[in-house]
C-alpha cells in the first residue's frame, strides 16, 4: 500500500492520502460495472470512487482536492503503520 506525505492540516496535523483503489475489491468492482451497465451514463471509476469514498469515511477519509493526485483519499493520522492496517480490513467489506 502507497500512503503519500502530503501538507499538514491547518491545525499542523500530519496527513496521507492514498489512491482510491486501495479500497476497492473484486466485489466492488463487480458491483461498479453491473451499475454501469444498467444506466449507460455512469462511468465504471466514477462509481468505484464513490464505493471508495464511502468505505475511507468510515476511518475519517475525505476526498482530496487537488490535481497533484487525482482519485486521492486523505487521512489525518499520527500513525501511519494504523492507518495502513485500518485501509487493509475496509477493503476486505
Amino acid at each position: 500500500m502507497k500512503l503519500t506525505r502530503v501538507n499538514s492540516d491547518v491545525n499542523g496535523n500530519p496527513r496521507y492520502v492514498c489512491h482510491f483503489l486501495e479500497f476497492v475489491n473484486d466485489e466492488d468492482r463487480d458491483i461498479a460495472k453491473s451499475k454501469s451497465d444498467i444506466l449507460n451514463g455512469i462511468s465504471t471509476t466514477s462509481e468505484l470512487y464513490s464505493i471508495a469514498l464511502k468505505k475511507s469515511r468510515e476511518i475519517g477519509g475525505r476526498k482530496y482536492h487537488n490535481k497533484s493526485y487525482g482519485g486521492g483519499i486523505v487521512f489525518t493520522s499520527y500513525n501511519e503503520g494504523e492507518l495502513e492496517r485500518e485501509i487493509s480490513e475496509i477493503k476486505l467489506k
